[in-house]
């Protein structure tokens, strides 16, 4: 009988490669997303859903998975109810951390690396719930539970199919104003800072190589490429590829831009305490517990080119990000003048 995998939130950045990865291995395989997925294997059932219902989440648990993939997010106030029923439930339970636990002290960044949580010194970030700290606050978790099933992935960032990063910004910022003829404003600071960006495809076919391996239980990994490049190097390639110019201004003018705010301090602590960190990443340890090589891996700009293109023409930007948008456009407005 096939061993049965859940994924949730498996149509994301990594998920939608992640699955047919999965599917090409024979696993019979469960996924879970708000979104239709952008496959079709006969051992995949998809299930359109919120994987954090607590009463379908309880459903789901009952079904004792061999594995899990847990791409979902959880604050502090959630990381002990899902996380000790998904360690008690499943063979195998992959949680989703991130290289941004990382504080900027050794280069590379190694799985042994100081993280934010125990080396920063700002008590205002430890005494929040930002996204550094509260997954890192489950990477602890996890290793006081007294359970062995569990393997830690940290993706660096991670670019996919409508994901695309430039320092901070992502694809309605980046390929948007590219595809309109328009300029986008970037932090002058983050310019010569060297970044960790690996494709999706590759991210994907890392952590698949962790499902069901020994080498994986009770360890953490680094799931990233070891390429890296300044900002500034990176926002060459996206005027390479689809001509999208940068322009260099200063960090408070780009806060000012993204809506950065007392009470929004998320922006401001996602370029300080990692875009403006030195991020070179060692992903030596997954390449040896998976047999993966660096040199199979898509290059930075291969894999940009590859997700670029493949971008639709005609995309319904939300309403949420008309803003940031507009206020970029209004900036360079007054620069010119």
């Amino acid at each position: 009988m096939a061993q049965r995998v859940l994924v949730l939130g498996a149509t994301g950045a990594m998920g939608q490669y992640l699955v047919p990865s999965l599917a090409k291995k024979g696993y019979q395989i469960d996924t879970v997303s708000l979104d239709d997925p952008p496959w079709t294997f006969p051992n995949v059932t998809h299930i359109k859903a919120d994987a954090k219902n607590q009463a379908f989440f309880l459903e789901l648990m009952s079904r004792n998975y061999d594995a899990m993939v847990d791409f979902m997010t959880y604050p502090t106030a959630q990381i002990a109810t899902y996380l000790p029923l998904a360690l008690k439930s499943v063979g195998q339970y992959v949680f989703l951390s991130s290289c941004r636990v990382y504080a900027d002290v050794e280069h590379p960044v190694k799985e042994s690396s100081p993280r934010l949580i125990d080396a920063s010194d700002d008590p205002w970030l430890l005494a929040s719930d930002d996204y550094c700290i509260y997954k890192a606050r489950a990477e602890n978790a996890l290793r006081a539970s007294g359970f062995g099933n569990w393997t830690i992935v940290r993706p660096a960032t991670t670019f996919s199919h409508m994901r695309f990063q430039l320092v901070t910004l992502e694809a309605y910022l980046t390929v948007r104003r590219a595809r309109e003829g328009k300029p986008v404003v970037v932090p002058i600071e983050a310019k010569d800072k060297h970044a960790t960006l690996s494709w999706g495809g590759d991210v994907a076919d890392m952590i698949s190589g962790l499902v069901f391996n020994p080498k994986a239980l009770g360890e953490d990994f680094n799931v990233c490429s070891s390429e890296h490049h300044t900002w500034g190097e990176i926002a060459d390639y996206y005027h390479d590829i689809c001509n999208l110019k940068a322009v260099w201004v200063p960090k408070e003018d780009y806060y000012q831009i993204l809506g950065a705010h007392e009470f929004n301090p998320g922006l401001r602590w996602q370029l300080e305490y990692a875009r403006l960190f030195q991020r070179i990443s060692d992903n030596s340890k997954v390449l040896e517990a998976t047999g993966l090589k660096q040199e199979s891996f898509r290059t930075l700009y291969d894999g940009l080119k590859h997700e670029i293109q493949k971008f639709p023409e005609q995309f319904n930007w939300p309403e949420w990000t008309k803003p940031a948008y507009e206020r970029m456009d209004n900036y360079l407005k007054d620069r010119k003048h």
